[in-house]
């Protein structure tokens, strides 16, 4: 069978393709279990006390004094690029009076332009969709490629949290307020992810 120069050229392409890919998939890690603990700011506590909205909790998220904690369920990070999504359960509630905000599945999310932290809004039961919530600032020091502690775990400390201006837009509807705004203080986190060796 003869070869011509186009098959060849072709051939070669395909190789070159398959190896990008696999070399892009060797790097991305399957995220198994860990935590997310969130310490909320004294400005956003005292502002839902002020407006009169109560936080509260869905299973199986706990909080304990200003530090909420959400489970890392599942999720894939680059340790290359530092692109993934590390993927949480439980979430929490916002109520005043009738209404209630239910923010829950929350996701940090790297494959963007920045890190934000998404999750899905549900008002009075009735389902808004996956908004994006927070944005997030990467501790001081944090560099690429990722390097994990024994080869599997991830532990971040002094990740900033700020309100996004969207998500800020959502609660001032939601609970007939202006006082949110984009950029609002709501913590600091602290990420521990465990991968699969």
């Amino acid at each position: 069978m003869t070869l011509t120069l186009a098959k060849i050229s072709k051939t070669a392409f395909l190789i070159v393709l398959v190896l990008t890919v696999s070399a892009g998939i060797a790097q991305a890690r399957p995220v198994s279990s860990g935590t997310t603990t969130v310490t909320l700011s004294s400005d956003f506590l005292g502002a839902l006390g002020s407006l009169g909205i109560t936080a509260g909790t869905i299973l199986p998220t706990s909080l304990t004094g200003a530090d909420v904690n959400f489970p890392v369920v599942s999720g894939a990070l680059d340790l290359k690029s530092a692109k993934g999504e590390i993927i949480h359960s439980g979430g929490l509630t916002l109520t005043k009076g009738s209404t209630s905000l239910r923010i829950q599945s929350f996701t940090i999310d790297t494959t963007g332009a920045s890190p934000v932290l998404t999750g899905l809004a549900v008002v009075n039961n009735s389902l808004v969709g996956r908004i994006v919530l927070f944005d997030i600032t990467l501790p001081q020091g944090f560099k690429v490629p990722v390097k994990l502690t024994n080869n599997v775990l991830l532990d971040l400390t002094q990740v900033g949290v700020t309100l996004n201006a969207g998500a800020a837009a959502t609660l001032n509807s939601v609970f007939g307020t202006n006082a949110f705004v984009g950029g609002f203080n709501i913590g600091t986190a602290r990420v521990t992810a465990l991968f699969q060796p």
